[in-house]
């Protein structure tokens, strides 16, 4: 298999920034669709609903709405547990809070950076 010389370039240079920024940036990438941030916003309400109930909420077709829930789930955004044949989804409250902090940490280095000058 030949992998292009764009995408072995790309992983290495993510590969130098801080881990903190790389988290940012992954996050920031899941939560880039509307369809996301809405899926968020119905598992907050109703934890453990399963894809069939989140696209019985969301005008999205079962296979639209099972690709965004693995893009959460791949940024740690959720978490998918088994129950029999089923898929139960969640929102991952550590990894979001982690985030949050992360977030605003660099809002605040911002802020005070913009400040200074």
């Amino acid at each position: 298999m030949i992998i292009p010389l764009q995408v072995i370039m790309a992983n290495h240079k993510k590969s130098e920034f801080a881990s903190v920024d790389q988290h940012i940036s992954l996050v920031g990438k899941a939560m880039s669709h509307p369809a996301r941030i809405a899926i968020l916003r119905i598992l907050a309400e109703n934890p453990g609903f399963t894809c069939g109930e989140i696209v019985d909420v969301l005008p999205l077709a079962q296979p639209t709405v099972s690709h965004h829930l693995k893009e959460l789930v791949d940024s740690g955004l959720i978490t998918v547990a088994t129950d029999g044949k089923r898929s139960l989804y969640d929102v991952a409250w550590v990894s979001w809070n982690e985030y949050t902090q992360q977030f605003s940490h660099l809002m605040e280095a911002m802020h005070k950076s913009h400040s200074v000058s």
